[in-house]
């Protein structure tokens, strides 16, 4: 089993900064991937990025491109997400999900582990 825990959410501005990270504990070594992912009220959880543990390869969502960088430190068990310039449909709550080898983290249904999620507020 793995747990995830997420921090750094909170309010800000429209092109403003923040940055979110997700501590894993537990069967860290059984993880192949992990992601952020958010949901808006009313919507399905989307992906933001992705991180391949084994060699740091990273994926985006087209609409987080050039403005969010998603990385980890693996020394810590951590992963983070720094996001700049950040506008009013960034607000959500985001949720950091890790998969086990031989899984993928490019949607929902892959995801085995899920955090309790941080609301990101950005008001313009």
């Amino acid at each position: 089993q793995v747990q995830l825990v997420e921090s750094g959410g909170g309010s800000v501005q429209a092109g403003g900064s923040l940055r979110l990270s997700c501590v894993a504990s537990g069967d860290t070594i059984s993880l192949n991937c992990m992601a952020w992912f958010r949901a808006a009220p009313g919507n399905e959880r989307e992906r933001v990025a992705t991180i391949y543990n084994a060699d740091a390869t990273t994926y985006y969502g087209d609409s987080v491109k050039g403005r969010f960088t998603i990385s980890q430190d693996n020394t810590k068990n951590t992963m983070y997400l720094q996001m700049n310039n950040l506008k009013p449909e960034d607000t959500a709550m985001y949720y950091c999900g890790a998969s086990r080898v031989g899984g993928g983290c490019g949607s929902v249904q892959y995801i085995n582990y899920w955090g309790q999620g941080t609301q990101i507020t950005v008001s313009s």
